[in-house]
């Protein structure tokens, strides 16, 4: 009987954190809109973005290519609680973080050894279908760069 309400209380305990997260606007596979987005000179284009669950984490991995048009991958895995977490791949940042600001917002900020470099917001449509990434920082070069990304949901 015990080992049937342990049981139990684990399956209960998995069904409500994918519940959390398919709830979660953000969750899913995002496809850049390049005719909707503007972007500064030289500024990476992160083509696919896929959200998802890992553990009681989420997951970014984003593919896109650089100024010169060569591949570029980068992962994240963390809360969406402002704090820092480790990005893999990204040679502008070494750590980002996400805050849950609203049911669609997400606040970001992108550092590189501990200073900030990038900050934005992350805004999913009321009806789940689109997401704007508004972006503004220093890149490697020092230069201000501000950038608008509009994505459709897969």
């Amino acid at each position: 009987m015990k080992t049937r309400t342990i049981l139990l209380t684990l399956a209960l305990c998995f069904v409500g954190v994918a519940v959390v997260f398919a709830e979660d606007a953000n969750m899913g596979t995002w496809k850049l809109n390049e005719a909707k987005s503007t972007f500064a000179a030289g500024a990476t284009k992160n083509l696919t973005v896929v959200y998802e669950a890992a553990g009681d984490n989420v997951k970014v991995t984003v593919d896109g290519t650089d100024k010169d048009g060569k591949p570029t991958h980068n992962e994240w895995t963390g809360k969406f609680d402002g704090n820092d977490y480790p990005v893999t791949g990204d040679p502008n940042t070494d750590t980002r973080s996400l805050k849950r600001i609203d049911a669609h917002t997400l606040g970001l900020t992108g550092k590189k050894a501990g200073k900030v470099v990038t900050t934005g917001s992350i805004v999913v449509s009321a009806d789940g279908e689109t997401r704007t990434v508004s972006t503004s920082g220093t890149e490697s070069l020092g230069m201000m760069m501000k950038s608008v990304a509009a994505y459709d949901k897969q």
